[in-house]
């Protein structure tokens, strides 16, 4: 007896974040095609975002490791690469043993952790018929990707002794610095004390109730560059050698002498790479307004240095309040210690007058440095304090539901309104923001009697029973802990949870904000199009198959579009509007969540080249549109959407204008963008 049976379709599950609701959940991709393109679909989402695009992008650091590595091999060997990446560094170190006679002696290993990776390099190798892997561990921190244990276990396990390496050596430094801009980053209870709206979300005994994780910040330092006072000198760190075993733990201790008087906001690092025993070949992540102190190190090593890319920063080190004050040719005590997966260090005055120690004090609420500063903002609160006010006080006792983890609304409305009763959801802040609104509802002279917390998306008062009479306000900035990185309508979800809590809404609910408005603008953006540019060779290899799945933008073939991506426009290196800001699509939030598209015609006001649009949202308050939050790049705490061109467009008499479509899945929560050059 024989029986014959369907061939099984091939399935894979993806972990991905719901936009709508902020939830992590699985879904299932089935299909019955080609595993490698299953594969492929399976992993672009988790790999447009990251900065392994940029990297190949990136031609001066592409020939410094081959020109290491081409000088450091001298003869067939084994060559064991940590990381996988796309295989480009061992193809280069496999290419330069075929040259030797006993080319058959050689090998090359390669170890990477990260799935599709794997997978994705797998593909590049059997492009260029190779079958060898490489990465390098390397993040704008150097310890932040697990630097220190995986080469002691390289040492231990799998190297020769005295082995050569590239890198050869990597070498930490630092600056003093003093920038408004970082100081309001991180110290809200002084940005709050020159305000007076009567609302404290850092009252007096409490300064350090909400602040910042106590870890490194990357950003793009030359980027505010114009509003950073040097306080010293560069000074050099550690200094790591790559051919010998690292210790795990190490401390350093130095004076520095102040070059300027101010107040020291931050400590600034980067580092430097050595790539090879000689000294001869470097890159650097230094900010393009120093050169590291070693005598002619930098200025010899990175031709292409004003090259902007996005894949290796500094990384600020904020000191704690407001700061350490310090006096022009005094010595500040610097001491730095480091373990297997960061950095941290310490500061004080020479005279033992002063001293900081990174010590962020009780917090109970860690938000990131860009809420910390919207949160001190005197525009974006008075905004919120003006239109509540308006509308508040005509309700005798109203009920507010905050529909995200707003701790600001959930303050003034009790502020505002001593007979409100508010309910937070706060679905990512949870008990830590029910603690936070214990801690500090005495100083905003209200009481957590009419203040309840439920730590879950609003939605669940329909299940739960806790709603006794019809909502009369609804409201939300919107901020959803840990959303803040994403697209900027992510914050869409709001809609969402008005929409499923419609059944319990009044006739005559206030919903706050009422509108979000899709803004764009086009631009140029000549640093960030030539970093997510398509590939074709990487110094000899071809890698025309990651472009899809890395998220490339530029130079792709016909009919084909790269992703929308977040981006601080304000950190894209050269950055330039060519046309009025215009509205793209509008999302009424008094209506239920539904689908809408738009397309509209972008005049270019400038002339210039056009790489893409910036889209973002902006939050309008009040139905006479008179107040409203903008997320645009004129403020730099929220990231914009990024939609680059395929091509770029010259701007001129024949080519004046572009259009640009949005269509909304409300059923998804994405926002599907296309562009249209005139053709």
């Amino acid at each position: 007896m024989s029986a014959t049976t369907a061939c099984p379709k091939t399935r894979a599950f993806q972990l991905r974040v719901n936009p709508l609701t902020g939830d992590s959940e699985w879904i299932v991709v089935e299909e019955g095609g080609d595993r490698e393109e299953l594969e492929e679909k399976t992993s672009k989402n988790l790999l447009a975002t990251t900065s392994y695009l940029d990297m190949l992008n990136d031609s001066y650091r592409n020939w410094a490791f081959r020109a290491a590595i081409e000088k450091t091999i001298k003869k067939p060997c084994h060559v064991l690469d940590i990381g996988a990446g796309t295989g480009l560094l061992s193809m280069m170190a496999a290419r330069t043993m075929a040259k030797f006679e006993e080319a058959s002696e050689a090998k090359v290993s390669a170890c990477e952790s990260y799935l599709p990776m794997g997978k994705l390099m797998r593909r590049v190798l059997r492009k260029n018929q190779m079958e060898k892997k490489v990465s390098e561990i390397l993040d704008s921190e150097l310890l932040g990707e697990g630097l220190i244990p995986t080469l002691q276990q390289a040492h231990d396990m799998l190297l020769a002794k005295n082995p050569q390496t590239v890198p050869y050596r990597a070498t930490t430094y630092g600056q003093l610095v003093e920038s408004p801009f970082l100081w309001k980053l991180h110290d809200l209870f002084s940005n709050e004390i020159n305000l007076s709206d009567g609302i404290h979300l850092t009252p007096a005994g409490l300064e350090r109730v909400i602040g910042i994780k106590k870890q490194q910040y990357v950003m793009h330092c030359t980027a505010m560059s114009r509003e950073i006072r040097l306080l010293s000198e560069p000074f050099k760190i550690f200094e790591f050698d790559f051919w010998k075993k690292p210790e795990s733990h190490g401390e350093i201790e130095m004076s520095i002498k102040a070059c300027s008087d101010g107040n020291v906001i931050a400590v600034i690092s980067w580092w430097v790479l050595q790539l090879d025993e000689e000294g001869s070949i470097f890159y650097s992540t230094a900010p393009r307004w120093t050169n590291c102190p070693d005598n002619g190190m930098v200025e010899n090593c990175i031709p292409g240095n004003e090259n902007w890319c996005d894949h290796w920063k500094q990384c600020v080190w904020f000191i704690s309040g407001a700061g350490l004050p310090v006096l022009k040719d005094k010595l500040v005590l610097f001491k730095a210690a480091y373990d297997e997966i960061k950095i941290s260090y310490h500061l004080k005055c020479d005279d033992q007058t002063c001293c900081n120690n990174f010590n962020f004090g009780n917090c109970l609420l860690e938000l990131s440095p860009e809420r910390v500063a919207v949160y001190g903002d005197k525009d974006w609160r008075s905004g919120f304090i003006n239109a509540m006010r308006n509308t508040l006080n005509v309700r005798s006792a109203p009920l507010c539901i905050i529909a995200d983890d707003s701790v600001f609304l959930t303050i003034l409305i009790s502020y505002l309104s001593k007979n409100a009763n508010t309910i937070s959801s706060f679905p990512g802040l949870q008990e830590k923001g029910a603690q936070y609104l214990q801690a500090i509802a005495d100083s905003n002279g209200f009481s957590m009697d009419r203040v309840k917390v439920i730590g879950k998306r609003a939605s669940y008062l329909l299940t739960d029973n806790l709603i006794q009479q019809k909502v009369d306000f609804l409201v939300g900035e919107p901020f959803y802990y840990g959303n803040e990185g994403a697209l900027p309508w992510q914050n869409l979800r709001f809609w969402k949870e008005r929409t499923l809590l419609d059944s319990i809404l009044s006739e005559d609910v206030v919903i706050m904000p009422c509108k979000g408005i899709l803004k764009v603008c086009a631009m140029s953006l000549p640093d960030l199009w030539r970093s997510r540019c398509s590939l074709k060779k990487v110094e000899g290899f071809d890698h025309s198959v990651v472009n899809e799945t890395l998220g490339a933008c530029g130079n792709l073939p016909p009919l084909l579009e790269g992703p929308c991506l977040p981006y601080y426009i304000w950190q894209c290196g050269e950055v330039e509007e060519l046309s009025e800001i215009l509205p793209l699509m509008e999302f009424n939030f008094l209506e239920p969540i539904h689908a809408c598209s738009r397309k509209i015609k972008i005049e270019f006001s400038k002339l210039g080249i056009c790489h893409g649009f910036a889209l973002w949202i902006d939050w309008v308050l009040d139905n006479k549109k008179s107040l409203l939050v903008s997320t645009g790049p004129i403020s730099r705490y929220w990231k914009q959407g990024v939609k680059l061109l395929s091509k770029p467009l010259a701007v001129n008499a024949a080519y004046s204008f572009a259009e640009i479509e949005a269509f909304f899945d409300h059923s998804s929560g994405e926002i599907t963008i296309s562009s249209f050059s005139p053709s």
